[in-house]
């Protein structure tokens, strides 16, 4: 690298941060501190209609969740605060006159009116409107009008905006880090409006290039529907005379539907049921929810891990990675140029890889708040002990209460199908014969439980499936939950007596 490496992750508040966003985030996180550089947060606001209060909150508690650090920007400050573009409108006019000036813009006047106008006659010739070349000289504009009629106007109080002036029929010669050599003809682009008098604000356009600039980003990546700008934003480096200090450009591919056929929408995670955010939403205009990843029981660290490979290919048939490992590993030649299709089966997938490697520490810190919901209070090694025996057949954090709720209360109901079928015959007297089989065990750990019962059993000549199903009603209360010694010892002596008890005291044996 010939300077060092900069980059930005620039969402708009303008509602919650889709998992496409996140991605775009992780990427440019990823490829920071490859590099050894600096990750930048700005707030791209400037769009005062569609601003949603509350947006930009939820986008940074989205990349603490998901552990994409900001190292200058909105939050932490740097040295080229301010960091929101709101606070910096005083900034973009001086440029956009400065383009005026140097003949790569001009000011317009056209009303709406005239717009619609000029829109007629094209479709009535049969093509389609674009604002440029061949009709910016038929409106208002500073092209057409003298410069004591613009400075009148503006005095006067007209509305206006600058726009770019496009070139007629030049190509345009671009590089994509992803998608190699692009080039574009001019005259199939419009004049692009880079700043508006009505809120005295730039557009993207202006203010993405002056920003980029002023902040020194080296890299800019983010999604494909940027790549049709990429012609203008070339030319917008060229007109501030900034070419040789432009950023390297790389598009990322779309985060595409299950289906495979569009981009992936809040619409297509309520009709299959997945969320499309990393964090829970609430509209604050309408009340509209939206599920978030977090709220869904996912690891920050699996849901990153899913994202990552959305797009890049390690080169290897490894899947799990962790954020240590993705930087290591991630280089932008290796991100696809065709759209990544999400699986939702596949995020679940790695959640449940993760929970699998998780240790009963870790289990703990996400089984407590479980089981405080359900008023259960217990030691962090018994809740991580309960977790760990069962962390095996749990997919997302909310499976742990159902897989482990045994552990820590004893059944307040029975099951009728398990009832029907164990609760009846032999089963009960065997049940009480068990009884006095585990009162007289000292040694109630699982290894030594295990013998004798297992002892006792073969002796009698009963049937194992049915004592240790009948035994499972009485602890568990249903047909399922570990082996049956994982729980006695991990309630004990005391309490796997009391649950055979409350069986044989409240539930009638079936005829």
């Amino acid at each position: 690298m010939n300077r060092p490496v900069r980059v930005r992750f620039a969402p708009s508040p303008t509602g919650p941060l889709h998992i496409g966003g996140v991605r775009t985030a992780l990427y440019n996180y990823l490829f920071a501190r490859r590099h050894g550089g600096t990750m930048i947060l700005r707030i791209e606001d400037t769009d005062s209609q569609r601003f949603v209060p509350g947006a930009e909150n939820y986008i940074i508690e989205s990349l603490k969740w998901c552990g994409i650090e900001i190292d200058e920007g909105v939050g932490v400050g740097g040295p080229h605060a301010p960091y929101r573009q709101s606070e910096r409108r005083d900034i973009y006019l001086k440029y956009a006159r400065q383009l005026v000036d140097a003949g790569w813009a001009y000011y317009a006047f056209d009303t709406p009116a005239e717009l619609e106008e000029l829109r007629k006659q094209a479709e009535e010739r049969g093509e389609t409107f674009a604002y440029n070349y061949k009709v910016r000289t038929q409106l208002p504009t500073s092209l057409t009008l003298t410069a004591a009629e613009v400075a009148e106007r503006i005095a006067a109080g007209d509305q206006w905006v600058i726009r770019f002036k496009m070139p007629e029929n030049e190509t345009v010669q671009m590089h994509d880090l992803i998608r190699g050599h692009v080039e574009v003809n001019t005259s199939t682009l419009d004049d692009k409006v880079l700043y508006k008098s009505a809120d005295a604000l730039p557009t993207y356009h202006l203010a993405n290039i002056v920003d980029d600039r002023l902040m020194e980003v080296s890299h800019v990546i983010r999604g494909e529907e940027w790549l049709p700008s990429l012609p203008l934003h070339y030319l917008l480096y060229r007109a501030f005379g900034w070419s040789d200090v432009q950023p390297e450009f790389a598009h990322l591919p779309l985060l595409l539907k299950p289906t495979g056929g569009g981009k992936l929408s809040k619409r297509d995670g309520d009709k299959m049921g997945f969320p499309v955010f990393p964090l829970f939403w609430k509209s604050p205009a309408t009340g509209e929810t939206a599920r978030g990843y977090r709220e869904d029981g996912y690891f920050p660290e699996a849901f990153i891990n899913m994202l990552a490979l959305l797009g890049w290919n390690p080169g290897t048939e490894q899947e799990i990675f962790s954020m240590q490992e993705l930087i290591d590993g991630f280089s932008l030649d290796r991100v696809s140029k065709s759209g990544a299709r999400f699986q939702p089966e596949k995020a679940k997938w790695f959640n449940a890889q993760y929970m699998h490697r998780k240790s009963d520490a870790e289990l703990a810190a996400v089984c407590q708040p479980l089981l405080r919901e359900h008023g259960i209070e217990t030691s962090d090694t018994l809740a991580g002990r309960a977790a760990g025996i069962m962390k095996e057949r749990a997919t997302l954090i909310g499976d742990l209460w159902d897989l482990t709720s045994y552990f820590f209360q004893a059944p307040a109901e029975y099951d009728e199908k398990q009832a029907r079928k164990y609760w009846k015959g032999n089963n009960p007297q065997h049940l009480r014969e068990l009884r006095q089989v585990l009162e007289g065990i000292d040694d109630f750990s699982l290894e030594n439980t295990e013998r004798v019962v297992h002892a006792w059993i073969e002796n009698n000549g009963y049937s194992m499936g049915q004592i240790m199903n009948t035994l499972r009603l009485a602890l568990v209360g249903a047909g399922k939950g570990p082996g049956m010694y994982d729980v006695t010892a991990f309630i004990g002596k005391e309490e796997t007596l009391r649950r055979i008890d409350a069986l044989l005291a409240n539930l009638t044996p079936q005829e």
